[in-house]
């Protein structure tokens, strides 16, 4: 059996008890952008973008990118 690509990933609208109103939104960001690039790409590009599945580590990482990126601009 296949393994699922978002195994990682909590795609339930539902708020955890243990999650706070910010993660819930946060979480349901996240999950909205993962399925937008699983929609535009479709199955199977998906599954070579994302060969080890996704999860929300990932947006750390784009989080940092994106806050160098921001800053090189306020110095330039």
């Amino acid at each position: 059996m296949e393994n699922s690509l978002f195994k990682d990933l909590n795609l339930s609208d539902a708020r955890s008890e243990n999650e706070t109103r910010e993660e819930y939104k946060l979480r349901l960001k996240q999950n909205k952008q993962v399925m937008k690039i699983y929609n535009t790409v479709g199955r199977e590009n998906f599954q070579q973008m994302f060969p080890e599945g996704v999860n929300y580590d990932m947006f750390k990482q784009l989080t940092k990118e994106e806050a160098n990126e921001k800053k090189n601009q306020v110095t330039s």
